[in-house]
C-alpha cells in the first residue's frame, strides 16, 4: 500500500494551503512589476538617442521629433512609466517601427505558432520520457542488465547536455539535406513541425528519463512496494497504481523547469527552422532596432516562464500538501 500517512493532509492545512497561495501570487506580482519595469528601462538603457539610431542618420530631424512623440520619449520619465502601464493594462503595446502595426496585433499572428510548437514538444517530452524511464528502470533493477544501464547512462547524458539549437542543424543536416525526407524549414503541414519538435524535445527527454528513473529505482525500493510486490499484484497494477503516483512529484518539478527552459529553446530553434513565431520576431526586432516590438516579445517571453514556474508551484502544492508545509 502507498505511505497513506506521509500522503495525508494534516491538520490546519486549508490554512497553509492559502498562505502558500497568497505567497506565491504576491512574489508573481512582484516579479511581473520588476519584469515591466525592467522592459520599460531597456529602451533608454541604450546609449544614445535610441530613434535616431532605429532611423538611421538620414532620417530628418522632423521625422526623429515625431517618432520621439508618438513613443512618449519626449515627456518626464515618470509620465512615460505611467502611459506604458496603461498601454499593458488596455492591450495597447505601441506600435511596431517596421511594419507600422499594432505590436499587439503583430504578436497575435506570431504567438499561437510558437505555443503550438512548444506545447507539442512538452507533450512529447512527459508521453515519451515517463514510460521510457520507468521501462529503463524496471529492466535495470538490482543491478540486472549492465550494459543496457551503461548506453542509456551514455546516451542520455550526451543529449541532456547538447543545445537544442545544436541538434537543431543536425537534425536538418541529416534529414532535410543529405536524406531530403522532410522541409528544411518554415511552417507547411503537419511534417513541418517534426524536426523543431524534436529538436526541442530530444535533449528535455534525456534529462528527464533519468530522473524518472531514478526515481521509479527509490520508489521500488520502498518497504510499502516491497509489501504490495509480496501480495503478487499485476506488474501493471504495481507500477500504475503504486510506482507513478509515489514519483510524479519529482518528475513535475523538473518537468515544469523544462517547460519555462522551451520558452528560451523555442528562441533559438525557431531561427534555425525559419519558424514564423516569436523566436524569429525578436531576433528580427533587435537587428532592425524595433524596439517597441522588442519590449512587447521580451515582456511576453519573461511573464511566460514567470507564469508557468507559479503554475508548476501551485500543481505540486495540490499534489503533495507536504511540499506545500516545507516551502510555506
Amino acid at each position: 500500500m502507498p505511505e497513506v500517512d506521509d500522503r495525508s493532509t494534516p491538520r490546519g492545512a486549508a490554512p497553509v494551503w492559502l498562505s502558500f497561495l497568497a505567497r506565491r501570487l504576491l512574489r508573481l506580482v512582484v516579479s511581473l512589476f520588476v519584469l515591466v519595469t525592467l522592459a520599460f528601462a531597456m529602451i533608454h538603457l541604450i546609449p544614445g538617442d535610441p530613434v535616431r539610431t532605429a532611423l538611421g542618420s538620414r532620417a530628418t530631424p522632423e521625422l526623429v521629433q515625431a517618432r520621439q512623440h508618438a513613443l512618449w520619449l519626449d515627456r518626464p520619465l515618470l509620465e512615460q512609466y505611467w502611459h506604458y502601464l496603461h498601454g499593458l493594462f488596455t492591450g495597447d503595446l505601441g506600435t511596431s517601427f517596421t511594419t507600422n502595426l499594432p505590436v499587439a496585433e503583430v504578436l497575435g499572428e506570431r504567438l499561437p505558432n510558437s505555443a503550438l510548437l512548444a506545447g507539442l514538444a512538452f507533450a512529447v517530452i512527459m508521453l515519451v520520457s515517463v514510460p521510457l524511464g520507468m521501462l529503463v528502470a524496471a529492466a535495470t533493477r538490482t543491478g540486472r542488465r549492465r550494459g543496457t544501464e551503461l548506453v542509456f547512462t551514455g546516451v542520455t547524458g550526451v543529449l541532456a547536455t547538447v543545445p537544442e539549437f545544436l541538434i537543431g542543424v543536425g537534425l536538418v543536416f541529416v534529414f532535410a539535406v543529405r536524406l531530403q525526407w522532410l522541409p528544411v524549414a518554415g511552417q507547411d503541414g503537419p511534417v513541418s513541425y517534426l524536426l523543431p519538435v524534436a529538436a526541442l524535445s530530444l535533449g528535455s527527454i534525456a534529462a528527464l528519463t533519468r530522473i524518472v528513473r531514478a526515481e521509479t529505482l527509490r520508489v521500488l525500493g520502498e518497504d510499502y512496494l516491497r509489501v504490495a510486490r509480496g501480495k503478487r499484484l499485476p506488474t501493471r497494477l504495481l507500477y500504475l497504481r503504486h510506482v507513478l503516483p509515489n514519483m510524479l512529484t519529482a518528475t513535475l518539478t523538473l518537468g515544469g523547469l523544462l517547460l519555462a527552459g522551451l520558452v528560451g529553446g523555442t528562441v533559438l530553434v525557431e531561427n534555425v527552422f525559419a519558424w514564423p513565431g516569436v523566436g524569429t520576431l525578436v531576433v528580427n526586432s533587435v537587428v532592425q532596432r524595433d524596439y517597441p516590438l522588442a519590449q512587447a516579445v521580451i515582456l511576453v517571453l519573461g511573464a511566460t516562464v514567470l507564469l508557468v514556474n507559479v503554475a508548476v508551484d501551485l500543481l505540486l502544492g495540490l499534489l503533495d500538501p507536504r511540499s506545500t508545509i516545507r516551502r510555506t
